[in-house]
Order: C-alpha cells, then structure tokens, then sequence
C-alpha cells in the first residue's frame, strides 16, 4: 500500500471512495448540493486544504483532508472491504500532524451524533474527546500532544 499526498488528478477516485463508505454515505448529488464538486475540492487543495490518500494495487482505497484556515479535519473516507487493516488511523495521523504543524493548538471535526457508530468509536481511540453536539452534529477535538 502507498500513502502519498493528494495531487488534482486524484479528484475523481476520491469521489469513487467517498459515496462508496459504509457510513455517513452521501450520494455525488447530495455533495453536489453541498457545494462538494471536483472542482470546488480542486480549488480547496489550492488554498486551504490538503489530503492524503491510500492506494492498493493503483486504486485510491482511502483518503483524508483537513483545513488549515479553520484546524477541521474535513473528511475522512475509506472503501469498506479496506476497513480494519489500519489505513484509516494513518491517514488520520497524516492530516493531524500537518494541521498541527500548521500552528494549530487543537484541531476539530464532526461525525454523528449516533455513538453506535463506528467512526465515533475510531475517533475516540484515536485520541479525540467529545466537545458538543450542536445542529444534529458531533464535534469532537484533540489537543496537540506537543503543546
């Protein structure tokens, strides 16, 4: 498996992993409606943002971003036949380090407010503590540990 960041070219498979993950599913016309399109990621990763991604065998397998301008990581994805071999926590790792890097004292993030869910217990044992739940939203934080 190869970790590498996010080049422009890589826009379209994020997509492919994005509306393909077991939770938090969105379809390419609810992110559409968001105002998530090729495009507008393709701008992001000009200005705020930046990403990683995981390839196996070629294919990009799972990916993750964060905004340096407001310390979220913004998304996290991962096929499901990819889950449980450990690529997410890297990825995870990957985009933590560089938004503290960034200057960031604590970054931040949503998930569901359901804690049956999966992410919500990854996010914990990766080091993030609950913060409030706030417009159907879990916001979850984790302090830089070198501060």
């Amino acid at each position: 498996m190869v970790f590498r960041e996010i080049t422009d070219a890589d826009v379209p498979a994020l997509f492919v992993v994005r509306v393909a993950t077991r939770e938090n599913t969105l379809s390419l016309e609810e992110l559409h409606n968001l105002g998530i399109t090729e495009e507008s990621v393709q701008e992001m990763l000009k200005t705020s943002h930046r990403g990683w991604l995981c390839e196996d065998g070629g294919k990009v397998v799972g990916f993750t971003m964060g905004n340096r301008d407001t310390g979220e990581m913004w998304v996290i994805a991962l096929l499901p036949e990819h889950e449980g071999r450990g690529i997410g926590a890297r990825l995870l790792t990957l985009v933590e380090d560089w938004l503290f890097s960034t200057g960031w004292k604590e970054i931040w993030l949503t998930t569901d407010t359901d804690p049956r869910l999966r992410a919500y217990g990854f996010y914990q044992k990766q080091g993030w503590q609950d913060s409030e739940i706030k417009d159907d939203n879990r916001y979850m934080i984790k302090k830089n540990p070198d501060q």
